[in-house]
């Protein structure tokens, strides 16, 4: 049985979370993950990366920004496997922000059954495509079209 103390290659740490290596090298760009380096360069994780980027892909999954990842990540230790209390603290945050992206959703779905039971078809009145009719201010003619020219 490995020890958690074992380095991993960044092939197995691939293989185990299931992801592409430039995906690695990527979330370690972006300070998410830390490895260490071999006498010949080479990149070695130890265990408790496969939690962090396990948490990555849920996070994916969950639509939540990578700079929120970040912000999670900069309270967790670095150096060895996040406790319970840090999984509860990252869980409370992120349900509230996929609370809040449902309300969003409630909202664009009411915005667009109106839009759709209405018929409208006004861009001066309708609060999908021009709220307000911001667009209005710009000048006639067609504005959300790609000029060709």
């Amino acid at each position: 049985m490995p020890a958690a103390t074992d380095l991993l290659t960044i092939g197995q740490v691939a293989e185990r979370v299931g992801i592409a290596t430039s995906a690695i090298r990527f979330y370690e760009d972006q300070g998410l993950i830390e490895s260490e380096r071999t006498s010949g360069n080479q990149r070695r994780y130890r265990r408790h990366v496969l939690r962090r980027l396990s948490l990555i892909l849920v996070a994916k999954r969950l639509g939540i920004p990578l700079s929120e990842v970040s912000d999670v990540f900069a309270d967790l230790p670095h150096d060895r496997m996040p406790g319970q209390q840090d999984w509860e603290r990252i869980s409370r945050r992120w349900v509230a922000h996929l609370e809040a992206r449902r309300r969003e959703l409630e909202q664009l779905e009411r915005e667009i059954t109106g839009c759709i039971g209405c018929g409208c078809l006004s861009l001066q009145r309708c609060a999908v495509l021009n709220p307000g009719d911001r667009l209005g201010a710009d000048g006639p003619g067609p504005r959300r079209l790609p000029h060709e020219g």
